[in-house]
């Protein structure tokens, strides 16, 4: 019992503390909040959750702050996420649906995030490591080049030229008919498939299409396979920065960190990859093992077409931030995010 009691007294100084940005006293957990014990219990409880470090005194005649001990409990006990409102579930589908492209309906989940929570919106781009080939167009421009348009199947269009290895008659044996007939092999070849199986699926195309085209099938699947897994074309899409100046004030060390650890694309692609899980993944301040995020809070989630996911999103704050609130917006911006997304 007196364990459970503890937990109240917790989350009633997280979300006070929260809302206030001031320490929390005794005194005003007796006001504010019906725990249904004496303030002397209060302070009996307070004073063994300082022992245990789930929270601290940050001055001497200061109330009590959450630590990120306090946080992390906080979180891993939450009974419940609170949910959007009708309206805003609407407005989130309806403002997502509207995008004209991948890039577009990108930004506006990041902006979506951003106003939701208040917070820095992160979004990862769907990985092409992770996505499968949903079509492929092969179109002539020239006698030795084509132009190779790579299409995944969550809507990310790559575009790319191949320069064709020299024949004796040039390419003008790649009539309509044979490049849509080497079209429909490749396409055939990659339905239902991620990049790790198209080598070889692409391998049996150039096998199958005979002496005269294997030239020409063999540099397309090399070009197709190398788009697909190129790593620099992994980015991000950053939405909300300037409301980490409404909370400088909770960042000892100031925005600097921060904002410097947010440049850091590739990192920052590394934490997404790093947390990315089948639900909502959160790291609070020092679990983050970057210098600058050490006094924020990461919150994440995955999104993707079909129930398969293919690339993250999230949102970071200060460690004094709305979890239920936060986590309930990531959430939803991801499962609608990916109802949009090409099945």
């Amino acid at each position: 019992m007196s364990e459970e009691r503890r937990l109240e007294v917790l989350r009633a100084i997280v979300e006070d503390y929260v809302t206030t940005r001031e320490p929390v006293g005794s005194r005003v957990l007796t006001e504010r909040h019906r725990l249904g014990v004496s303030p002397a219990t209060i302070r009996n409880d307070m004073a063994a959750l300082e022992e245990e470090g789930y929270i601290a005194q940050p001055h001497t005649s200061a109330g009590r702050v959450p630590t990120d001990a306090g946080y992390r409990l906080f979180v891993d006990r939450l009974a419940e996420v609170r949910p959007l409102t009708i309206p805003q579930k609407r407005a989130i589908e309806t403002f997502l649906s509207e995008a004209v492209d991948l890039d577009d309906v990108l930004v506006r989940a990041g902006r979506l995030i951003a106003q939701l929570t208040g917070q820095v919106a992160v979004v990862q781009y769907p990985s092409l490591r992770r996505s499968g080939l949903r079509h492929l167009e092969i179109v002539p421009v020239a006698r030795d080049r084509l132009l190779v348009v790579v299409i995944t199947d969550t809507g990310r269009v790559e575009q790319r030229f191949c320069e064709l290895p020299g024949t004796a008659d040039g390419v003008s044996a790649l009539d309509e008919v044979t490049l849509a007939e080497l079209r429909a092999r490749f396409n055939a070849a990659a339905a239902g498939k991620r990049l790790a199986e198209l080598p070889v699926a692409f391998a049996a195309v150039v096998e199958a299409v005979g002496p005269d085209l294997a030239g020409v099938a063999g540099a397309v699947a090399d070009l197709v396979v190398d788009t697909l897994g190129q790593e620099n074309e992994e980015r991000i899409v950053l939405a909300g920065t300037a409301n980490l100046a409404r909370s400088e004030s909770t960042f000892e060390q100031g925005l600097s960190p921060v904002l410097e650890a947010l440049e850091e694309q590739v990192i920052l692609l590394g934490l997404l990859t790093e947390m990315s899980s089948d639900g909502v993944g959160v790291r609070i301040g020092h679990e983050n093992r970057l210098d600058g995020l050490t006094e924020a809070s990461v919150v994440v989630s995955d999104y993707g077409s079909g129930g398969d996911p293919v690339a993250t999103l999230g949102s970071i704050g200060p460690t004094r931030m709305d979890y239920p609130g936060t986590i309930a917006s990531v959430h939803a911006v991801a499962r609608y995010l990916s109802r949009v997304l090409p099945s």
